[in-house]
């Protein structure tokens, strides 16, 4: 019974995380409040879930890939109350709590290989976010797609995707994760992160969201050329010139030097002339 004979499965991409400081710093980082609904995403054999059910939160809603994990959470958490587990896919599962409610909070240890699509999914799009957002995020996820989340104009590892998401939310880190910390470890350095997606008076309106990403992908396709060059086409030479300068930026800068709300501010110059 339980999880022996159990093995992690490198096709569900499982990795183990067993330090306690850092599952700590999660539950920490999820500032948990006694009304509030998680929403747990791999519970794994359920380390993150014992300490996540131990807060005294409302609900704990479980979503796991493996069926061979399944009883084994449920023999040891099913009598607890407000434990729900659903067996799926959380790309493609319901993410509503078996009582129908929204979860207020995601706490989740993500498969790297789904990283990209379960953000779409929990945060949204530019044009379309997830609509009533969750209150708070903490994710565990690659130290690089971590960096180029909550990395700053100038940085290195600023890309377009750090520029959706800080439009989608707050992004912070919470701390560093090294292999060791997982059984068995992982060949990449991992990070917890922490997104509160913005209010919905926060966010930028659709349209506008829509001509942001069209300049996002054409001049991040060529990261270390010149914003004259890479939105060459986008409106008159004297235009753009003119647009550049009522947004705060020079066309002689590289796309990953202009800050969030500066793409805004294009975008919106743009719009307004269309």
């Amino acid at each position: 019974m339980g999880f022996s004979g159990h093995h992690a499965r490198k096709r569900f991409g499982q990795h183990w995380l067993r330090d306690d400081s850092i599952l700590q710093r999660i539950i920490e980082a999820a500032d948990l409040q006694s009304s509030d609904r998680v929403l747990e995403v791999g519970p794994g054999r359920g380390a993150l879930t014992e300490r996540l059910l131990a807060e005294g939160v409302k609900a704990v809603h479980a979503i796991e890939l493996d069926r061979d994990l399944v009883d084994g959470l449920q023999e040891r958490f099913g009598a607890q109350p407000g434990f729900s587990l659903h067996q799926g896919d959380v790309l493609e599962a319901p993410l509503e709590l078996s009582d129908g409610h929204i979860a207020d909070k995601v706490v989740a240890n993500i498969p790297y290989n789904i990283t990209g699509p379960l953000l779409e999914r929990l945060v949204g799009r530019l044009d379309r976010p997830v609509d009533p957002s969750y209150q708070r995020l903490v994710l565990l996820v690659q130290k690089e797609v971590a960096e180029r989340i909550h990395a700053r104009p100038g940085q290195s590892g600023f890309s377009a995707l750090s520029v959706r998401m800080q439009l989608l939310a707050r992004c912070r880190s919470v701390c560093p994760v090294p292999p060791r910390c997982f059984q068995p470890p992982p060949k990449v350095q991992s990070e917890v992160i922490c997104l509160d997606p913005l209010p919905a008076s926060e966010r930028v309106e659709p349209a506008l969201a829509v001509r942001v990403e069209s300049l996002l992908k054409q001049a991040f396709l060529a990261r270390r050329k010149m914003l004259r060059n890479t939105l060459a086409g986008v409106a008159e030479p004297e235009r753009l010139q003119d647009l550049a300068a009522s947004s705060g930026f020079s066309l002689q800068q590289r796309p990953q030097e202009l800050a969030p709300d500066t793409w805004v501010a294009l975008a919106r110059g743009l719009n307004r002339g269309d």
